[in-house]
């Protein structure tokens, strides 16, 4: 089939390689000349494993363009991938759909589906179709069609190539068909409901892992005051196949471009509607609190981090991606520098977008061992493989006073019990295998 993608972000160019790697051919729309011209010339804008891989392997069938009349006109299926931001009150700002469709609308030209694939609230697929069957230039028949991604940052490629679920929401039963058609090598059973509940299933899904996630911070807090292992506690529930174990991990909570943005789409949306999703709310004011954990922890060892060397390892809000919408560290970070400390910052891959935000007052390193060094604390906010491989030994051979505050329990309490450093994780024990404890 001829695919049109309007946007190149996570989603739109996630989508738009693997229908390409499915044998479509795919023409990817964005406004920006600069990132087409990098697209075309096989490189991908955004960090997300396997995913450049699969661009240049499918160059063939891939084409990206500013011309949006060009690739719209006479494409089968065209699906809206652009971002819908968070607005200051919560809710989603759909001004970049709503240009999209309106983009659509002038210039398509022969009967086509128009399908949504970015995450927007319950209703707006119906404001959608109205916006363009308003204004329609030529005379053709559309359908709208909700169709949710379920991708993760880090294993875009993979979730989308190997989905776990294709979720279609239609009105018309001819337009299912057609969406049917555009996923039927991609072996994942297929839900055809309305579109409404579709908008629905990705909130819902997404919400309620953040809820799991928030859940599993509360306990792993109240598991720091009782003496109890939130790890043993994670594991004997994940046994339970009601529950299971994923999302499960304690930690100093979610970030990303979608539970901060979806959990509180939703209840935005619930409010307007005379209606409290306390559920949400909960978990919503639960992950805020749980960002700044590691600050609270700092306190029991300094008084203020005012001239102190602060080793932070990870910028990131997860491995496996450059970004950093919603990341502990951009809460926590300014923190430590109105405190007077004297940070140094180590990531992979997210240091460029970092220093764009915090050009100044970071020394920004490319090694761990260059972080550590001197340090008289260490943050752990990402559980990136480096830190977790770290040979534990180097934390007290380069840091002045080896205090590692870990945000993402990368080690297990039995290995750092003999790395003669003061250890404090998330919901479990303080490991202090110092010789003299620090004061």
């Amino acid at each position: 089939m001829k695919i049109a993608v309007a946007g190149t972000g996570y989603v739109g160019l996630v989508t738009g390689v693997c229908l390409a790697e499915m044998g479509h051919s795919v023409f990817c729309v964005d406004i920006d000349e600069g990132k087409v011209a990098l697209m075309s010339s096989g490189i991908s804008p955004i960090y997300e494993p396997g995913l450049e891989e699969i661009m240049v392997k499918n160059m063939d069938k891939l084409n990206f363009t500013t011309n949006y009349k060009e690739a719209y006109k006479d494409a089968d299926v065209i699906f809206i991938g652009v971002g819908t931001p968070e607005k200051h009150d919560g809710s989603a700002n759909l001004c970049y759909v709503y240009s999209a469709a309106e983009q659509i609308a002038e210039s398509i030209e022969k009967d086509c589906v128009i399908v949504v694939k970015s995450t927007v609230p319950i209703g707006t697929n119906d404001k959608i179709e109205d916006i363009i069957k308003t204004k329609l230039v030529h005379n053709v028949n559309v359908s709208v069609a909700s169709n949710p991604e379920f991708l993760s940052q880090g294993t875009a490629v993979r979730d989308t190539l190997h989905a776990s679920r294709i979720v279609i929401g239609v009105e018309d039963s001819s337009a299912g068909e057609v969406l049917k058609e555009v996923y039927k090598n991609f072996g994942a059973p297929i839900l055809v409901t309305n579109r409404k509940s579709a908008e629905m299933i990705k909130y819902a899904s997404n919400d309620f892992l953040a809820l799991k996630i928030s859940f599993i911070n509360e306990i792993a807090n109240l598991c720091e005051i009782i003496g109890a292992n939130v790890d043993d506690v994670a594991i004997g529930m994940g046994y339970d196949n009601r529950i299971g174990n994923r999302f499960l991990n304690s930690g100093i909570g979610y970030g990303g471009s979608c539970f901060p943005k979806d959990t509180k789409a939703l209840h935005w949306l619930a409010n307007f509607h005379d209606y409290e999703l306390k559920t949400i709310k909960a978990a919503i004011d639960v992950n805020e609190n749980q960002k700044l954990k590691l600050i609270k922890k700092s306190r029991k060892y300094f008084d203020s981090l005012k001239g102190l060397n602060v080793a932070v390892l990870g910028l990131t809000f997860k491995p496996g991606t450059d970004d950093l919408r919603e990341a502990p560290s951009l809460v926590n970070i300014p923190i430590m520098l109105e405190d007077g400390a004297k940070v140094k910052a180590w990531d992979p891959v997210g240091i460029n977008s970092f220093q764009k935000l915090h050009p100044d007052n970071i020394t920004y390193c490319y090694t761990i061992e260059d972080t550590l060094k001197d340090a008289d604390v260490c943050f752990i906010f990402t559980e990136w493989d480096e830190v977790k491989d770290l040979d534990l030994s180097k934390y007290s051979k380069l840091m002045k006073n080896p205090i590692i505050l870990d945000g993402r329990n990368c080690y297990s309490l039995t290995s750092v019990k003999n790395a003669n450093i003061i250890y404090d994780s998330i919901g479990r024990e303080t490991i202090n295998s110092l010789e003299t404890l620090l004061v």
